[in-house]
C-alpha cells in the first residue's frame, strides 16, 4: 500500500536541515560530509546513523520529487521503534522481519552487517530494473 509521507509512524520528532550535496530522494538513508551537506549513505554495509530525507512538503512536493544539489532538506533521525518508508534497492527481496542495511547508494538492502532496522511488510524488487516506482520499503528503525 503506498503512503505519502517518509514518516510512518514517530515517537519524536528530531529534524535537521542541511544542504545537499547532489540529488537526494526522500526516503533515501543520508548521511552528513565535511563541508556539514547531507548526501546518499555511501558505504555499503557501513555504519550509519538512521537519518532519512524527508519530502519537501513545505512547498507541496511529495515523496517522489527529488531534491537538487544546494537544496534545503529536511533529515529525520528516527528513534528505535520509528517506521520510515524507505528506499529500497533493485533487485532485491525483503521478507517481514529481515534486517536491512545501507547499499552505499542511499538505498537499503538486506544484510546483518550494520543493521538500521526491520522489514514490516514485504517488498519484491528481485525484478526491478531501476525504472520501479514502488521500491518503497517500511522499516522499523532498530
Amino acid at each position: 500500500m503506498a503512503k505519502h509521507t517518509i514518516k510512518i509512524k514517530k515517537y519524536a520528532d528530531v529534524i535537521e536541515e542541511y544542504a545537499a550535496v547532489g540529488a537526494i530522494t526522500p526516503g533515501m538513508l543520508i548521511e552528513v560530509t565535511t563541508a556539514d551537506k547531507v548526501q546518499p549513505h555511501s558505504s555499503s554495509a557501513g555504519r550509519a546513523l538512521p537519518m532519512f530525507a524527508l519530502e519537501d512538503e513545505l512547498q507541496g512536493r511529495g515523496i517522489d520529487v527529488p531534491f537538487a544539489a544546494n537544496e534545503r532538506v529536511q533529515c529525520w533521525l528516527p528513534g528505535r521503534g520509528d517506521m520510515v518508508y524507505g528506499l529500497l534497492a533493485d533487485g532485491e527481496t525483503a521478507d517481514i522481519g529481515e534486517w536491512l542495511e545501507s547499499n552505499g547508494d542511499g538505498y537499503l538492502k538486506v544484510g546483518t552487517t550494520a543493521p538500521i532496522g526491520q522489514v514490516v511488510e514485504a517488498v519484491d524488487m528481485s525484478g526491478s530494473t531501476g525504472e520501479d516506482p514502488l521500491n518503497r520499503v517500511i522499516v522499523r528503525i532498530n
